[in-house]
């Protein structure tokens, strides 16, 4: 089963601390515009072996899943579990790849090199910003009749599983679900800028099940992002729908069948790819099929093998489809 509730907690950063023991937390003191504190419990070491976590950031983070975030400061929200909204899944929102996170350990002597160093170079930043809003998606506890036991702050009060909730080990498998994965946003009002971090563990799977969220065998599959989405005219003059298209890119060595092929848009609106070969380093441009939504108010172009696998994966703002006949570069 699920998460039993998911959200996200956006409020001000005023105190972080690092947490070493047995179970290892970076933890955040939050602050909403009502006064109400938070405490967000952030893992940086894993149970299982191998313990260094997956941490991914994206410094000029832009996916349209922004735009649907609840007003700054508002406190707790709980949002749905589904695509469309501000609902984060690493998988199907293209927001990270297995391929771009790297294992960083929890603490190690020297600067700048560990998985609190990273978070703290960011976090600390927004402390220091009287601008800057947290977003911090996971599950939450409390409130508790018992203060803080980390800021001493009464209720206790917060959120946790910060990190990808699917995919997981048999033992943690209870947890698995879709469009329901904790990360952390920050965002710098002054510059306009949203900093993203995405956290895994590595015993996860990145291949998993669109209604459980549930570990899957890895199938045969062509090689990772053999075949790219590297542009797209999601806005043509006029706005007529027949001259939206997508332009794939073959990256591999070799030439491949599109057979069986297809893209899927944001809503999981799908169509096929034609049935052609794709040479090694060439490019095909395609129509966008009725039903196959990119609107202008952002979205995302996905591409799955013939056994369902995503390959790759895009995502586009509003501000880029804001330009009439411009295409969307990847």
């Amino acid at each position: 089963m699920p998460l039993n509730s998911y959200g996200v907690l956006t409020a001000r950063v005023i105190d972080v601390r690092r947490e070493t023991g047995d179970t290892p937390h970076y933890q955040i003191h939050l602050v909403d515009n009502e006064d109400r504190h938070y405490r967000a419990a952030v893992n940086v070491e894993s149970s299982q072996q191998p313990s260094d976590l997956l941490y991914f950031a994206a410094d000029n983070f832009q996916h349209p899943l922004t735009a649907a975030l609840p007003p700054a400061g508002s406190g707790w929200n709980k949002i749905a579990s589904e695509p469309g909204g501000a609902a984060l899944d690493y998988i199907r929102a293209n927001v990270v790849t297995r391929e771009q996170m790297r294992p960083v350990p929890p603490d190690a002597d020297g600067p700048n090199n560990d998985l609190a160093d990273f978070l703290d170079h960011y976090v600390r930043r927004a402390q220091q910003d009287p601008t800057a809003t947290a977003y911090v998606y996971g599950e939450p506890w409390g409130p508790e009749d018992t203060p803080d036991k980390i800021f001493g702050f009464q209720p206790g009060n917060g959120v946790h599983n910060v990190h990808m909730n699917q995919g997981n080990s048999e033992q943690y498998q209870e947890d698995d679900g879709v469009w329901q994965d904790g990360g952390l946003l920050l965002h710098f009002a002054d510059e306009n800028r949203w900093v993203a971090v995405f956290l895994a563990f590595q015993t996860q799977s990145w291949h998993t099940d669109d209604e459980t969220g549930h570990a899957l065998a890895a199938p045969e599959r062509d090689e990772p992002g053999s075949i790219r989405v590297v542009a797209a005219m999601v806005n043509p003059v006029g706005g007529g729908r027949e001259n939206e298209t997508i332009t794939l890119l073959n990256t591999s060595d070799r030439t491949i069948s599109l057979t069986g092929w297809k893209l899927t848009d944001a809503r999981k609106n799908s169509m096929p790819l034609p049935v052609s070969d794709l040479a090694a380093g060439q490019t095909l441009q395609i129509p966008a099929t009725e039903g196959f939504q990119l609107g202008n108010d952002g979205g995302q172009i996905t591409v799955l093998d013939p056994h369902g696998t995503k390959v790759h994966g895009v995502t586009y703002t509003a501000e880029h489809a804001s330009t009439e006949g411009r295409t969307v570069q990847f």
